[in-house]
């Protein structure tokens, strides 16, 4: 059975097992893992469920969650990480998008009904809501409220959008506004939308978490308590990792955590016979976990004495770690990775899944090597003592490839096929057609973990019409990628940002960078840009207050200009006069304390994108499909013949996109090709 589907170029033909098909892969349609009945076209790796590939959706609706516009229904299988304004959740799949106000919403979103919510507080949300009674088993946007994922009934306000999204489930909708608690005995406690004590974040009094959403609070005492700990905190708790039961003290004591070694001032756990006082969360703690940071099982430890030991760091947050409280830490001999409580379990860095007892062991018997996407080795070489595949099969093109040690290709502007930078050797080519790959590209694992996520991530590959945006270095790519099939993750990368280790080293700096995943209040120091809590950054431990985002540490050291016959290096300082601060490309001015590409002998300076380009990672002569133009686009190099973009009038150097067809034939630049009309 076969099919044409509107949202794919080629046919889709019917997979009875999708397992024989694929070891991992999403559904384009609702952008969940597709198991069992599917249609796929396996050259591209795009795939539907049956059901998403047999629904009948209208070319354009009007949505009650955003009347002012109709949506149109748009086919995202170029992968950009769109972000859904009813859950707030990133998607790649088939979704209905208004291109005025660039509103979108996947399928399962756009097709639940809803009704006007009558006689809701204005004290807990001023906007109109809409009450969503049966929402779809997928659909979990997390509750403004409580903080947690909703499955069932919930009220949702079209008018806050991402990423200030409002939806509240009816549970929490139904909370008393005003309580009277044991911790504050001497005044009621209000129900508010956000503390007034900190109006972005509070610091909840009970568990002293950062919070973000509904407190109930009390502004003569300054005290805020989190819906966390007013819905989930028993007077007793019994785990099986303890012998005896944790009881709740309800009042005001300043102690120290002797689990993850934080301060609190109210209302700990404890049991008097050995006499600990620990956090509620950390009671439930895991024994045993796996990080993507770490290549073994860490677990946790805790000391309920006063030791002397040597100084220890966290490998985390670089910090000093206490190790007469909590820590997590490898068990392997010789192997000196330790962490944080706090550190460990962030949710960007650990998954949530526990291991079980003497799983280290277990894995360290025999340990699998990483799988590539060579499927076979034809030919064999020896470089000394070493056999090299002369001639392989990859899974990824139809020819054998061959491996070349030296020399150039017949084409200057030749690509790596994998990674689409410029081709170097060693790299394998096709006698037949013009396929290249680096031989690192070749051998890329078929999954691999990383330190930028918390899950496992598989290798993918781009093809003719398909182009995707890092999540690392947030730049437009083509080619191998890797990405994370866990539900509603939509993370991603290209080949090289995969490269990237949790340290680094880097020429602007003069002490080592090392990871870390909530930067927000920070900026990056080369580009300026404000960081957010999302964004994935390299910083400096030694209170230096610098910054790195991941696309200015990856930008390349040297870069070339049409009339300079030598590379221009990466400079991150200029003290030359004020009027010598223009780029020779584009004749704009620079700002002094930016980082600039600059030749010595010639005297050259380029702006950082006009030496790199806005699609640097993309292959010369590819097709892209544009839904504000008919006709799909093709990337050229507009170096020595320059024409004036058909929008700004500006003049494209360097790369640009070209509507080839007769009746258009025109230039664009890359960041306008949504205002054509």
């Amino acid at each position: 059975m076969e099919i044409q589907h509107f949202s794919h170029h080629h046919p889709l033909v019917f997979i009875q097992d999708h397992s024989v098909a694929s070891k991992a892969a999403l559904c384009l349609g609702c952008d969940k893992p597709v198991e069992g009945w599917s249609y796929g076209c396996n050259q591209c790796e795009f795939y539907l469920h049956k059901g998403c590939a047999e629904l009948e959706l209208a070319p354009e609706i009007q949505h009650p969650f955003h009347p002012k516009h109709p949506l149109t229904l748009l086919t995202n299988s170029n992968r950009f990480p769109l972000r859904c304004d009813l859950c707030g959740k990133r998607f790649g799949g088939i979704c209905y998008r208004c291109f005025d106000s660039n509103f979108d919403l996947q399928i399962n979103c756009a097709l639940l009904q809803a009704s006007i919510a009558a006689n809701f507080p204005k004290s807990l949300h001023p906007h109109p809501l809409h009450f969503i009674q049966n929402p779809n088993k997928e659909v979990e946007p997390d509750c403004h409220g409580c903080q947690k994922p909703i499955s069932g009934p919930f009220y949702h306000c079209s008018d806050c959008t991402y990423p200030t999204l409002f939806n509240l489930q009816k549970e929490c909708a139904a909370l008393p506004l005003e309580i009277n608690h044991p911790c504050d005995r001497k005044h009621p406690l209000t129900l508010l939308p956000q503390p007034p004590t900190h109006p972005q974040k509070c610091s909840c009094y009970l568990c002293r978490m950062q919070w973000k959403g509904f407190v109930y609070s009390c502004s003569l005492c300054n005290f805020d308590l989190s819906l966390d700990d007013f819905l989930f905190s028993p007077p007793t708790i019994t785990v099986a990792s303890h012998e005896h039961p944790w009881m709740l003290v309800s009042r005001k004591m300043s102690f120290v955590r002797d689990f993850c070694g934080t301060g609190g001032d109210h209302s700990p756990y404890h049991f008097h016979t050995c006499v600990v006082f620990v956090h509620k969360n950390c009671i439930s703690l895991p024994r045993h976990i796996m990080i993507t940071r770490h290549r073994h099982t860490i677990s946790l430890s805790y000391s309920l004495r006063q030791i002397q030991v040597e100084d220890w760091v966290c490998k985390i947050c670089y910090e000093e770690v206490d190790i007469n409280y909590g820590y997590y830490r490898c068990p392997a001999s010789r192997c000196r990775y330790i962490a944080h409580v706090r550190c460990a379990t962030d949710k960007e860095i650990w998954d949530g899944k526990i291991m079980p007892e003497g799983y280290y062991e277990r894995s360290e018997e025999g340990v699998d090597e990483p799988w590539n996407l060579i499927t076979d080795v034809v030919e064999q070489i020896r470089i000394g003592e070493l056999m090299v595949a002369s001639e392989i099969k990859h899974s990824y093109h139809d020819h054998n490839l061959r491996l070349t040690f030296s020399g150039k290709t017949k084409d200057d502007d030749s690509q790596c096929d994998g990674c689409t930078r410029p081709i170097s050797t060693p790299f394998y080519s096709c006698e037949q057609c013009k396929f290249f790959l680096h031989k690192d590209c070749a051998e890329l694992p078929k999954e691999m973990p990383h330190p930028f996520h918390k899950h496992l991530l598989t290798l993918s590959n781009l093809h003719e019409y398909d182009y995707s945006w890092c999540s690392a270095c947030h730049r437009l790519y083509q080619g191998f990628w890797y990405r994370c099939y866990k539900r509603d993750c939509v993370f991603q990368f290209d080949s090289q940002c995969m490269l990237l280790s949790d340290t680094l080293k880097h020429p602007s700096h003069e002490h080592s960078l090392v990871l870390v995943h909530n930067s927000e209040g920070t900026s990056c120091s080369a580009c300026f840009k404000k960081l957010f809590s999302w964004d994935v950054a390299y910083r400096c431990m030694k209170r230096c207050d610098f910054s790195l985002d991941v696309g200015c540490a990856t930008l390349p050291l040297t870069a070339w200009y049409k009339y300079d016959r030598h590379p221009l290096t990466l400079t991150f300082s200029d003290d030359s006069e004020p009027s010598q601060h223009y780029c020779d490309l584009c004749e704009k001015e620079r700002e002094p304390n930016r980082w600039f590409y600059y030749c010595a002998d010639c005297d050259n300076s380029l702006h950082l994108n006009c030496a790199v380009g806005d699609l640097p990672y993309v292959k010369l002569g590819s097709k892209m499909n544009n839904y504000s133009h008919k006709h799909p686009f093709t990337v050229v190099k507009t170096i020595w013949n320059c024409p004036p973009c058909k929008v700004c009038g500006e003049v494209c150097n360097g790369q640009a996109l070209e509507c080839k067809e007769s009746e258009c034939n025109f230039t664009v630049h890359w960041d306008c090709r949504r205002d054509l009309r």
